[in-house]
């Protein structure tokens, strides 16, 4: 059973689902995709999982710099999605990443020549767990924003909440999301 609980964050409300051993989905209100992994039998609840996440976030959004390790997290996704979302999860607090260098780290994994950089986007298009599995910190490699879920506005929002260095990255001027 998948349970369903929502949190308060400082950037608007956060759906998060998950079961009794892991998280599933923690989506922006009104982001592309929202909740598309959601079975339509889920209860509203809590649960243990959902409680260790609600901690993390409110660590997370207290200013400290907590990682993903030892969080249930099971964000249902293909083999290749789970690569890139092992991927996300290996991006320092506080730093970015291209879509083309996450591309040639999940080529040489899957021993690949070439990984193709919009494939890659798409996987993190459709992370399901937003913040945690930290999407927000890839961009494109002349330094667009593009290609946030969650909207362009979180995204920027995350990046300085972290401190990231923003003066070589820029809005772009269409497309926000993949």
């Amino acid at each position: 059973m998948i349970y369903t609980t929502h949190y308060d964050s400082p950037l608007g409300p956060l759906y998060l689902a998950g079961d009794e051993k892991a998280l599933v989905g923690a989506w922006f209100e009104g982001q592309k995709y929202f909740a598309r992994t959601l079975p339509a039998d889920h209860r509203e609840g809590e649960t243990a999982a959902l409680q260790q996440v609600k901690v993390w976030l409110d660590r997370y959004f207290g200013g400290e710099k907590p990682t993903a390790e030892g969080l249930p997290l099971a964000p249902g996704g293909s083999s290749f999605q789970q690569t890139i979302w092992q991927l996300l999860l290996e991006i320092p607090y506080g730093k970015v990443t291209t879509y083309g260098q996450l591309g040639k780290e999940a080529a040489r994994r899957l021993g690949r020549e070439t990984m193709s950089a919009q494939a890659v986007g798409g996987a993190v298009g459709h992370n399901p767990i937003s913040v945690i599995i930290p999407c927000h910190r890839v961009v494109g490699s002349n330094g667009s924003l593009t290609g946030y879920a969650g909207g362009l506005d979180i995204k920027i929002a995350l990046l300085e909440r972290e401190g990231v260095d923003m003066g070589r990255l820029y809005r772009p001027k269409k497309g926000t999301a993949i």
